[in-house]
């Protein structure tokens, strides 16, 4: 697995496949929700003024992020994304939001 440093972020991209109504995958290929992913793996947090801020997010987060941020790498033929904290708009919370 990747280790990130500082306030780096390892995101997998949610994927959705192409479903009819009733249930029927329209076709086999996969596509990119777009800006939204789950954190693997994240770094130990962002240095400010000599001390360490920690991360807010957390391995198992689903994120949203901006558009274009972070670069994309596959290892052990797995496709991820690295991206900056910062590039990271909100955490979606399943369930009640009270």
């Amino acid at each position: 697995m990747i280790k990130p440093l500082f306030d780096n972020v390892v995101l997998e991209l949610e994927k959705k496949e192409q479903k009819t109504a009733s249930g029927i995958i329209v076709s086999s290929k996969e596509e990119k929700t777009g800006n939204i992913g789950y954190v693997k793996a994240i770094g130990t947090g962002k240095m400010v003024d000599g001390k360490l801020v920690p991360m807010t997010v957390k391995v198992g987060d689903k994120v949203i992020f901006r558009q274009y941020a972070g670069t994309e790498i596959e290892v052990d033929n797995q496709k991820y994304t690295i991206i900056q904290e910062e590039d990271i708009l909100a955490i979606l919370q399943e369930g009640n939001n009270e």
